[in-house]
């Protein structure tokens, strides 16, 4: 009699509808919230009041549509028989949409700083576009990279060139000379040290600062190396944009933009169509509302930018290397090449 007393009084086994590793996962993600998931569901009635690491956590835990149908079949006291993981889960479907909620609380969260990096990149890949345009250095690296591939070519057919692709510029460094360590590029850049040295000797301001007006040849080579290195070297500083573009994928941005212009227009299908007429949402209606008219202002700003830098990059690119095949859909590596070059000019 004892022990079926015992029994009677003995909670009722735990029950799981999760497969274990999904229940394991959710389980950690609930424990480091650091929050009841009554207070998950108020805040998901504000639209505010969860920190970024909570709203990612949250993500996590989206259930499937077999997830959630299972969870929505336990009811009323029916939902103290499932595990704490799982009942977490089940309360928060008590909110409706609610995983869309999160989902539109975490882009809110997280929109103004994607927006700085991207108007950060774009006005970086701008400003480097320029600085291509205008280097008068870099035209004379290209130019010298020229006379020297036709010197070497003469009487083939690739003689007498007109133009080469900017990505033959990283070829330079293969060539090597007879002792194995001076390559092609050491030598274009010597030849561009030297001519500038030579302008500079020329100029006023050369001859003034020649002292002695009888030295050797040798002492000259040597004055116009040093003259000239010292301007050479200032490519580097010319393309000092150029140098952080190497770090830039234009197709990520343009992905980043449509990202975030596709997640403003699912937050607003679901104030405006799925949470329309639900009375107890208004609260966060209003605020999603409120958000939306900033993010519209920004998304239409980035728009702009991205239209306008990639057009940069399309002139500067057929500038140099001239038209653009549609293979070549994404011309960065040109830039990042002319900032791998710069770094042999020192």
């Amino acid at each position: 009699m004892k022990n079926d007393e015992a029994k009677s009084k003995s909670p009722s086994p735990t029950k799981h509808v999760l497969e274990p590793k999904r229940l394991q996962n959710i389980t950690i993600l609930s424990k480091a919230l650091n929050i009841t998931a009554e207070q998950v569901c108020e805040a998901l009635m504000h639209g505010n009041g969860l920190t970024l690491q909570q709203l990612e956590a949250l993500v996590k835990m989206v259930p499937t549509k077999e997830e959630e149908a299972k969870l929505s079949s336990y009811k009323g006291n029916n939902i103290n028989e499932l595990g704490s993981a799982e009942k977490f889960v089940r309360k928060m479907l008590n909110v409706p949409f609610s995983f869309l909620r999160i989902e539109a609380m975490l882009y809110k969260e997280t929109f103004e700083d994607e927006v700085v990096h991207l108007k950060n990149s774009f006005s970086m890949l701008e400003e480097a576009c320029k600085e291509l345009r205008s280097s008068r250095l870099f035209s004379k690296l290209l130019e010298t990279v020229l006379k020297t591939g036709n010197r070497m070519n003469v009487g083939t057919i690739r003689g007498g060139a007109r133009a080469f692709k900017l990505d033959a510029l990283l070829k330079l460094s293969d060539v090597k000379g007879t002792d194995g360590k001076t390559t092609l590029l050491h030598f274009v850049v010597q030849e561009i040290i030297r001519a500038e040295g030579i302008k500079v000797s020329d100029s006023i301001m050369g001859r003034i600062t020649q002292k002695n007006k009888n030295r050797t040849a040798e002492e000259k080579e040597e004055d116009y190396r040093n003259m000239g290195l010292d301007l050479v070297c200032g490519l580097s500083t010319e393309l000092y944009n150029v140098k952080k573009t190497a770090t830039i994928d234009l197709d990520v941005l343009a992905s980043s933009v449509s990202t975030l212009s596709d997640e403003r227009a699912k937050l607003h299908r679901l104030i405006y169509k799925e949470l329309h007429m639900d009375e107890k949402s208004g609260e966060f209606v209003n605020t999603m509302k409120s958000f939306l008219n900033y993010a519209d202002k920004n998304l239409k700003d980035l728009q702009e930018d991205e239209d306008r830098v990639l057009s940069r990059v399309k002139e500067i690119t057929e500038y140099f290397h001239g038209d653009v095949s549609k293979e070549e859909a994404n011309p960065l590596p040109n830039f990042c090449n002319c900032e791998r070059l710069s770094w042999h000019v020192r």
